[in-house]
């Protein structure tokens, strides 16, 4: 059995070989953590945002989208806190010259327990059989107990220390747990300091008159600032959201796992504006709406998992991630946070100029507060990448890596391939290939062996194959091949349209995320 570490080795290989995701300007030797998206890679890339985009404008009448700009006047970063507090506590290892988020070493750490934790009940299930009861034996078994009751202390320090924003302390515990660097294997630690994530750069043409920006660390801002002009424009009345997909830019200095943690990503959000004293009400309901998007994919329910979290923003009364459990433990996909009225708040009070709405229904002007629902499309990708990617093994000791993608989010929907490359079955190939290619992205090969070229859809993703061949001159059927189940059947040319879309439309996904 390949450890997750080695199937993770075999994903980003995976990516590259197919044209799903390539290291940015490899010729010139790559860009730390940044990457390009390929052929196969854009094309579920842009599936996952329209996914995304429809679930939200076309299925709530008071759910708009814009598209702002990445440059944003400077006092814009002043009011939403990220010039004074948009850092990370890093830490060096004197040894290996390398930089790490102190907060991650420890949690890490945190993890580890857990771990060791699972390990044991795992042994013990094994032991005991059907009979085993987990609950129990956590609370009677003295080993499990301990490791539970370090791992309580250092949740309690660590959570103290991040509230207190206490780097001395944060070194501390990273000493006290003995926590070694990856690389060097030794605990020779600097202090732990404040980092800003920021990119900045000049705006103006002369050096004296230029003006110092940044690249928007994340997209929600541009929706703030545009609130009132969304809300004026199209007469829109509170409760009512703004979605927008957009590219952020955050300098992580640690930047790893592949695509999980880049210097330059995309970012969908929706940021839900409602009355005061309604928000916790409208935070549970974005929050189970959201988990029922992700589930509607099929990936696996037992994959996804609530995360609250221990130290709210300075701008949150409630926040939580929605965890998906990638081949490197579970992670972040997604971030719902109830943001209050920070930001309209802020905004107001650095711009001097009024945005707060008026309510013809209690004739009343407020500041809105704010539900934001922020999903990280790389991040997303990974995940669907991860939980699609298989390696099976066939009847006969033969093998096949498929990507077993989602039907609707497929790059490729259909192959159409002739069996032969003559005998007038090309010909008849581009005619299907005409027939598919106004509704779905169809791929034609016609090189190498019939079974080569379904190993190479396997490997793309492509659910659906569709070969001609002599017969289907005389009789219009043609063979279609289940990417999944690898079955085949015969049908009609004209059945082709309808046993696709069946399968790749988007209305099937909706209509399960509002039943």
């Amino acid at each position: 059995m390949a450890s997750q570490e080695d199937v993770f080795k075999k994903l980003v290989a995976h990516c590259k070989e197919y044209g799903f995701v390539f290291p940015s300007s490899e010729i010139y030797d790559g860009l730390g953590a940044v990457y390009d998206y390929g052929q196969n890679g854009v094309e579920l890339k842009n599936n996952i945002k329209k996914y995304w985009w429809d679930s939200m404008i076309l299925l709530h009448e008071n759910i708009v989208g814009i598209d702002a700009a990445i440059f944003m006047h400077p006092t814009t970063w002043k009011a939403s806190g990220h010039v004074d507090a948009f850092n990370d506590p890093l830490i060096d290892n004197r040894d290996s010259k390398k930089r790490y988020r102190a907060d991650v070493l420890i949690e890490e750490q945190l993890a580890k327990y857990d771990e060791k934790i699972n390990k044991e009940c795992d042994k013990a299930a094994k032991r005991f059989g059907e009979s085993f009861d987990r609950e129990m034996f956590c609370q009677t078994n003295a080993r499990v107990q301990e490791y539970a009751q370090k791992r309580d202390v250092l949740h309690a320090r660590f959570v103290a220390a991040l509230e207190a924003n206490n780097l001395e302390e944060l070194k501390q515990i990273i000493i006290d747990e003995e926590i070694v660097c990856p690389i060097s294997g030794t605990r020779n630690w600097t202090d732990v300091r404040q980092f800003n994530l920021m990119f900045s750069t000049e705006m103006g043409s002369t050096s004296d008159g230029a003006m110092k920006v940044y690249l928007r660390p994340e997209t929600a801002q541009g929706i703030f600032v545009n609130y009132l002009n969304v809300q004026k424009t199209g007469r829109m009345k509170i409760p009512f959201g703004i979605a927008q997909i957009g590219k952020a830019f955050r300098n992580e200095i640690v930047a790893r796992q592949f695509i999980f943690r880049m210097r330059e990503f995309e970012q969908m959000e929706m940021q839900f504006f409602v009355k005061p004293g309604t928000e916790l009400q409208w935070f549970e309901h974005w929050k189970a709406f959201r988990l029922k998007w992700h589930k509607a994919l099929g990936l696996g329910d037992h994959k996804y998992r609530y995360h609250d979290h221990d130290k709210l923003a300075h701008y949150a009364n409630a926040a939580t991630d929605i965890e998906f459990e990638m081949p490197f433990g579970f992670k972040e996909v997604e971030g719902i946070h109830s943001r209050t009225d920070f930001d309209l708040g802020s905004h107001e009070k650095y711009s001097g100029k009024n945005i707060k709405y008026f309510d013809p229904e209690i004739n009343q002007s407020y500041t809105p507060f704010v539900i934001e629902t922020s999903i990280g499309v790389d991040r997303m990708f990974l995940s669907i990448m991860s939980a699609a990617y298989c390696e099976e093994m066939l009847e006969g000791g033969d093998s096949r890596v498929v990507l077993k993608f989602p039907a609707v989010l497929a790059p490729v929907k259909a192959c159409v391939m002739p069996l032969v490359k003559k005998d007038g079955l090309p010909e008849k190939a581009r005619e299907i290939m005409n027939l598919l290619k106004f509704d779905f992205k169809c791929s034609y090969d016609e090189k190498d062996s019939i079974g080569k070229r379904y190993r190479r859809q396997d490997a793309v993703g492509t659910p659906f194959c569709i070969t001609v061949d002599h017969q289907t001159l005389e009789d219009g059927c043609v063979t279609i091949r289940h990417r999944d189940t690898m079955q085949q059947q015969r049908v009609k040319i004209e059945e082709l349209h309808s046993i696709i879309d069946e399968q790749v439309n988007m209305k099937n996904l909706f209509k399960k995320i509002v039943e």
